[in-house]
């Protein structure tokens, strides 16, 4: 079955470059790639363009004008460029490991979505990766535990694998979902019309997917501890719409709406 998977970007082409480097080193490349680009300069494209010369999977860019922060037009614009029957949404500063994708395939599943976690890497180490071009997807358990202790990585326990037989537990559970790490079949985000463009500016659009998603009965699946992605540092996004997202996300859970006001029609 095929798989997308869309990595949003917008003006770091080093992360972008170290991100796509992580999906080449997976060991299930049975997959395609969409940059979802909200609005980047040529050196992005550049970057895009020299990976879809050399990866084995196919890799689009889907672009799209700058006007601010506005991740849910350009997840939904790159939704509207694949009709593969499964999504994974992750960003362009998170790292995957070389099991991300077999993880995500292992553990999809009809009626559910999955969400994953994610590890933080330091300011410092984040320069070092990136810099000297670290393949950390690639690495192993004993250099993990070198840089948790000398304070690269926030913690570990996102790399311990643990049995499946609790990933089903919090099905309705929306919070701390995020879409740097989450994945589901497309019919299921069609049939909530995708991520409302109304929220633009950081925080809270996942969310308000997550829950539309839930009610209209898909569940929740974990796959916590089985597809960790690495979290390149970066400054923290400007907040400054935050509260009037926060004020439709509270309207999205005391409503019974299930479809996104401004969202995937748009481009049928």
């Amino acid at each position: 079955m095929r798989i997308a998977v869309i990595v949003t970007t917008y003006n770091r082409p080093d992360a972008l470059d170290a991100v796509l480097q992580g999906y080449l080193a997976q060991r299930d490349n049975d997959f395609e790639i969409v940059v979802a680009d909200d609005g980047s300069t040529e050196e992005t494209r550049k970057v895009v363009e020299h990976y879809r010369k050399v990866a084995p999977f196919p890799v689009t860019h889907v672009w799209q004008e700058d006007l601010g922060f506005r991740a849910a037009m350009c997840r939904n614009r790159a939704i509207a460029s694949t009709d593969a029957p499964y999504l994974i949404f992750t960003d362009g500063d998170c790292i995957p490991s070389g099991d991300f994708v077999s993880a995500h395939r292992r553990l999809l599943e009809p009626g559910f979505f999955l969400s994953g976690n994610r590890i933080l890497l330091s300011e410092s180490f984040t320069r070092e990766v990136l810099e000297n071009k670290l393949r950390i997807g690639e690495w192993g358990f004993s250099k993990w535990l070198r840089a948790r202790r000398s304070g690269g990585i926030n913690r570990l326990l996102p790399l311990l694998g643990f049995p499946d037989f609790w990933r089903k537990m919090e099905p309705e559970k929306w919070q701390g979902v995020k879409t740097c790490n989450l994945s589901a079949w497309r019919k299921d985000i069609m049939a909530v019309n995708g991520l409302d463009e109304s929220y633009t500016g950081w925080g809270l659009e996942d969310s308000d997917l997550v829950i539309r998603l839930i009610r209209s009965g898909v569940r929740h699946k974990s796959a916590r501890f089985s597809a960790p992605l690495f979290h390149l540092w970066h400054r923290e996004n400007d907040r400054s719409r935050l509260e009037e997202n926060r004020i439709m996300l509270e309207s999205i859970l005391h409503s019974e709406q299930i479809r996104a006001n401004l969202g995937l029609d748009r481009y049928s």
